[in-house]
């Protein structure tokens, strides 16, 4: 029988939950029955390679140099002739993109390609938070555009899903939610490799530890999470707050925890790859963007039992059920978060008792059986519908 052919674009592999969800389908969809290969841009200076990071190869990988983040007239132009000579060339049955840029360039090229199915997934997006109004009205309506070529669109989240409804991107037969899928069993055993991370940071036993894991970009909002760590501090003052990743901002942020009192209380660990043994001896895990689509961070926190602090924006609030699996609150507030972190951090108790709910309401729904599941139904309920 002749496999599916699906080719999946993405603009770049950097560490996050695109590069990790893009891969992922790649390599785990069945090859007895799908042909997959993955297309990918380069990352910008300063970004850390999801693949690198955790000694990683993907068999098929090939990367177009012109693909990435930014805006490039000449670049994009060069990229699109790669993508569309690519397509003829192989002939997919499905094209899936990922990220908007790669949307953008990959779904372009698919019409021009004649692929007789495009899907395109929203891991978030960027019409909140990152443009300002005028530019914000210009993506909107490029990707209003785009979804009339497209055969399906996917949320990771129902609230990315309204959003995008709401925006007038798409009706909603065309706009599906597939939830995230991860490895999450690691996470569920860390907690045996609890004290080993305390040990290498020389961290003591009974420390009071919040940790954020995220890229170092403005749409986390770092500085926030830093103000609620100095007023938390000033009632835990053996308190210490791990800042794990790396990107564009780490000079900044670090003169900024500095200037706050802090450099002695907070930790720049850089990017991790063994998040299991970070989780295990965290408290409480922290997330405080101005938006986001479903974060991997808070996922594979709940999974390792840990009570999460996050602010009420994009999908987390799918995610996080507010004083039930965590703690929500406003974008921007640092007092309300600080005051979050400390409750949690005085009451063990009840941040166990969150941690064990939150790691039931992650596991299984976000595994990587249930995501490949959904996908390949997807999959074959579109190539039933054109006869294939």
């Amino acid at each position: 029988m002749k496999r599916t052919r699906v080719l999946r674009v993405i603009a770049r592999l950097n560490v996050g939950g695109p590069a990790l969800h893009a891969t992922l389908l790649t390599e785990r969809l069945d090859r007895a029955r799908y042909e997959s290969r993955l297309v990918a841009g380069t990352e910008a200076p300063g970004e850390a390679n999801f693949l690198a990071l955790h000694g990683r190869s993907v068999d098929g990988l090939q990367v177009v140099p012109a693909l990435s983040r930014r805006i490039r007239g000449g670049r994009d132009t060069v990229a699109l002739v790669r993508l569309v000579r690519l397509m003829r060339a192989w002939r997919p049955d499905i094209v899936h993109t990922h990220t908007a840029k790669a949307g953008t360039i990959g779904r372009i090229a698919a019409r021009l390609a004649r692929v007789p199915i495009v899907v395109h997934t929203y891991h978030g997006h960027v019409f909140h938070g990152y443009f300002s109004a005028p530019q914000t009205r210009f993506f909107v309506a490029i990707e209003r555009v785009l979804a009339r070529y497209t055969t399906r669109l996917i949320a990771v989240s129902a609230t990315v899903r309204e959003d995008l409804l709401a925006l007038r991107i798409a009706t909603p037969e065309r706009l599906t939610v597939v939830p995230l899928g991860l490895d999450l069993d690691r996470f569920l055993t860390c907690e045996r490799r609890r004290g080993e991370l305390r040990g290498e940071l020389g961290i003591g036993a009974g420390a009071p530890v919040a940790g954020i894991v995220a890229r170092l970009v403005p749409i986390k909002a770092h500085e926030v999470f830093l103000e609620a760590a100095a007023a938390v501090r000033r009632r835990h003052p053996d308190a210490v707050f791990l800042i794990v990743g790396d990107g564009e901002r780490r000079a900044e942020l670090e003169a900024l925890a500095a200037a706050r009192g802090l450099d002695g209380s907070v930790r720049f660990t850089g990017w991790r790859r063994d998040l299991d043994r970070v989780y295990a001896d965290l408290d409480v895990a922290v997330l405080c963007s101005r938006n986001e689509g479903s974060p991997v961070s808070l996922i594979e926190a709940m999974a390792a039992g840990r009570a999460v602090v996050a602010t009420r924006v994009g999908g987390v609030p799918d995610l996080v059920e507010d004083r039930v699996t965590g703690c929500l609150v406003a974008p921007g507030d640092a007092a309300a978060l600080g005051e979050a972190m400390g409750a949690l951090l005085r009451d063990r108790e009840r941040a166990h008792s969150m941690g064990l709910q939150g790691r039931k309401s992650v596991y299984p729904a976000y595994t990587a059986d249930r995501l490949v599941a959904d996908i390949d139904a997807l999959y074959t309920n579109l190539l039933t519908e054109i006869g294939r």
